[in-house]
C-alpha cells in the first residue's frame, strides 16, 4: 500500500461512482482517535448555499464508501441524500 499525506488527498476530485457526479475537493477528514484510522472524508458542496448561521452544506463520505483511490481521483460510491448534511466547514 502507498502511504500519502493528507495535502495530496485534498488535490484529488472526489466522484460519486452510482451516479457520476463530482463531488468536489477533500476538504477535511474525520478519524478515530484510538487508532488513528481516517473514519469520514469531508468534501464543501460546490455552490454550496450558506445558511444564516454561517454553515454550508458538505459531502460526509464515510471511508467504507471508497472504492478507488487514484493519482487525480477518489471513487467513492455512496447515496448523495445521505452523505449530505449540513455543518461547520471551513477550508
Amino acid at each position: 500500500m502507498k502511504w500519502e499525506r493528507f495535502s495530496y488527498l485534498r488535490e484529488k476530485e472526489v466522484i460519486n461512482i452510482c451516479d457520476g457526479k463530482r463531488l468536489g475537493f477533500v476538504c477535511d477528514f474525520e478519524f478515530e482517535p484510538a487508532t488513528g484510522k481516517i473514519c469520514t472524508l469531508i468534501i464543501p458542496e460546490e455552490c454550496g448555499k450558506w445558511n444564516f448561521f454561517g454553515k454550508e452544506r458538505a459531502y460526509f463520505v464515510p471511508w467504507r464508501c471508497i472504492r478507488r483511490i487514484g493519482d487525480d481521483i477518489i471513487l467513492v460510491e455512496a447515496d448523495t441524500d445521505d452523505i449530505l448534511r449540513l455543518d461547520e466547514v471551513s477550508c
